[in-house]
């Protein structure tokens, strides 16, 4: 099947999808689970063999950790589609009504966005929370995965399309995409794809985002940063910036610049040096950085750089206003956090660091749509309009409005026999 019969097939089958209630949809999650379970040696085969065929073509160590796919993985998606199973079915809710005037009411109602391109690099484990979000939410998936997971993507793509067809779900839904020559033509496929969600490098996302009229949701780079203020808990602010860099190093919210306030840099960098150390990071630093621990030199372009690696950025500020300005300057408006006991400078940091996620002294790493609670996420976006932050099932919606009449015409409220009374009601459509 070329990809636009896979296109023309995901928007028939997203109108009925749409429509799909909740016990069905839960009914194709709790399979498709079950199913994960049942064939996880299958799918741990198929990841030995991307893996395999990885290393001897020198992918990146970075992509590599990311395309892993063992059974503590398999284990996690499992636990995210369990939790996606008791979230509340988002599709169909009556966000807002109005009586426009007696007997012609307003429903502002929640709905699918149709067909969702999502265009993802190495995890495997990407595939399943997108594919089970779309599903939840009503959505069809046209899923890229890149080539080194081929094996991986299309056991679980099998997986996830035989789990659902057993439970009623319109076949066609999903579909795998797979060699970049799909790429480019799903982007020419406005009339059929209602929305392109790129998870890949900025180059790549910055291509997608001028080579398409189909909108994007989707962010490029996750530079984030971590800022010990002068007021910070020095104890808590090293176990934060030991986690935020390296619980995880192959994702876009570990910290990838730290910033430290002069008052304290003489007492915190030491320790944290010999953490991190121990953990095998290497540091750059700033010139007064360098002046307190004997680290590398830090260019104008590692404040710019996602390092995805075991590796750290250091720059002493002066002041918290002096941290806010860089973080607004090179962030990504991915994911920053500051660590302080002082309430005002913990306040003027999160109302002016503009990003999608703003902490006080907790990791960036708890920026994920299956920590906030939103059973996975497609992605985090750091755009400013529809979706914000992790995407999860509310990102992936969008909505219509219905109007209720009866006989109801403008030309009486243009000639002033009738007037609007635009009143709030507090009812749900077809209450």
């Amino acid at each position: 099947m070329n990809i636009k019969d896979m296109a023309v097939q995901a928007k028939q089958a997203s109108i009925k999808l749409a429509i799909a209630d909740t016990e069905l949809k839960n009914k194709a999650l709790n399979k498709i689970a079950q199913a994960l379970r049942e064939r996880k040696g299958e799918i741990i085969k198929a990841n030995e063999q991307d893996l395999y065929n990885s290393e001897k073509d020198n992918l990146a160590l970075p992509l590599l950790k990311r395309l892993k796919f063992d059974e503590a993985k398999i284990e996690d998606v499992i636990q995210g589609i369990e939790s996606l199973i008791r979230l509340e079915d988002p599709v169909n809710v009556t966000q807002a009504a109005t009586q426009l005037d007696d007997g012609l009411e307003l429903y502002r109602i929640s709905c699918p966005i149709g067909v969702i391109g999502i265009i993802f690099e190495s995890r495997p484990d990407a595939l399943v929370q997108i594919s089970t979000l779309c599903l939840k939410s009503g959505n069809a998936a046209l899923l890229k995965g890149g080539s080194e997971a081929n094996n991986t993507n299309r056991i679980l793509t099998d997986i996830i399309k035989e789990a659902t067809k057993e439970a009623g779900i319109i076949p066609g839904w999903i579909q795998l995409l797979e060699t970049r020559d799909d790429v480019n033509e799903m982007l020419k496929m406005d009339r059929h794809i209602d929305l392109i969600i790129p998870r890949g490098s900025n180059e790549f996302v910055r291509y997608i985002i001028d080579n398409s009229r189909i909108p994007v949701l989707g962010h490029a780079d996750g530079i984030c940063h971590c800022y010990v203020d002068q007021f910070a808990d020095i104890n808590k602010a090293l176990n934060i910036v030991v986690d935020s860099k390296t619980q995880y190093v192959a994702v876009c919210n570990a910290t990838e610049t730290l910033l430290v306030h002069e008052n304290i840099a003489e007492v915190f960098l030491p320790k944290l040096k010999e953490e991190l150390y121990k953990r095998e990071v290497e540091l750059v630093g700033c010139k007064k950085t360098r002046s307190i621990i004997d680290v590398g030199v830090a260019s104008e372009e590692d404040w710019k750089t996602e390092y995805l690696d075991y590796k750290l950025s250091i720059k002493i500020i002066s002041s918290i206003e002096e941290a806010i300005d860089h973080i607004n300057q090179y962030g990504s408006g991915h994911t920053e956090t500051i660590i302080t006991e002082d309430k005002q400078n913990a306040s003027m940091f999160m109302n002016l660091v503009d990003s999608g996620n703003v902490f006080l002294n907790c990791s960036t790493r708890f920026s994920d749509g299956f920590r906030y609670g939103f059973g996975a996420e497609v992605g985090i976006s750091t755009n400013k309009i529809h979706a914000r932050g992790p995407v999860g099932l509310d990102g992936l919606l969008i909505y219509k409005y219905k109007l209720i009449g009866n006989g109801h015409v403008v030309s009486d409220y243009v000639d002033k026999t009738k007037t609007f009374k635009h009143k709030k009601l507090n009812k749900k459509f077809n209450e």
